[in-house]
């Protein structure tokens, strides 16, 4: 069953930059996707259209969870988030709080009442990702690694259609970055898509899934050729380092 259906989709930033051009993007049940790309390619853009945060005006077709998004009416928008996860880089978790509130307050704003059946979500969430004994820890009480398990147990708190990482290890050491994409494919093997994005290449091969790469204004499925796209750009990357070091020489 399909959850995302996008064909033919431009995707434009905020500032109406156009930075995918006619994006054709598929996501069923359970399915692993990772999302490659250098900075700037267009890879966080396509996951706010995906949540909602940008939107989509010029597609031949472009469904989420059953929605179409072209003129979608703000007031769904909700709804529709409470069907998903979120987790991003830099965590998000509130700092006045310890982890305990920091999940009863999601499942109070998505509508549950009764505190019993609440602290049963929350010690079955934090027992996925390995983290009971940590319910009334404060986030700066915890390792990059534990907040981003935080995050992964928050997100998944309203077992949701599809979890959304953008660049969920980017700030954890390879250890722990290793842990978290482990902890995300399992995730995926209960039924919820997992799209993320990642610069952590080495993760791909060690952790298999559908691998989409945005360069050039464009998107196209690179499952069996991921490597050779990542190992052209590293070399671009150099060059354009020694460039830059040859130029500065020069002054």
């Amino acid at each position: 069953m399909a959850l995302i259906n996008i064909k033919k989709a431009n995707i434009y930033q905020l500032n109406d930059n156009l930075v995918l051009k006619e994006v054709d993007f598929r996501v069923d049940e359970g399915e692993f996707i990772y999302i490659i790309g250098r900075v700037g390619s267009g890879k966080t853009s396509l996951l706010k259209t995906l949540y909602f945060e940008l939107d989509i005006d010029e597609a031949e077709e472009a469904v989420v969870l059953d929605h179409q998004l072209i003129g979608l009416k703000r007031k769904h928008v909700p709804a529709l988030r409470r069907q998903m996860g979120i987790i991003f880089q830099d965590f998000q978790l509130l700092s006045d709080r310890n982890v305990y509130e920091n999940l009863i307050f999601v499942l109070k704003s998505t509508g549950w009442k009764k505190r019993s059946e609440m602290d049963k979500r929350i010690f079955d969430v934090l027992s996925d990702v390995g983290m009971t004994d940590k319910a009334k820890a404060y986030p700066h009480e915890l390792s990059g690694g534990e907040q981003q398990r935080i995050a992964i147990a928050r997100a998944i708190l309203n077992k949701p259609k599809i979890i959304i990482a953008d660049e969920p290890t980017g700030n954890l050491d390879p250890e722990t970055a290793e842990s978290i994409i482990a902890l995300l494919r399992q995730i995926s093997q209960t039924g919820t898509a997992v799209i993320l994005t990642t610069h952590n290449i080495p993760l791909l091969d060690k952790y298999p899934g559908i691998v989409y790469r945005c360069a050039d204004n464009s998107m196209q499925e690179v499952t069996n050729d991921f490597n050779q796209f990542m190992v052209e750009e590293e070399l671009d990357d150099i060059e354009t380092d020694n460039e830059e070091e040859n130029d500065e020489e020069s002054f």
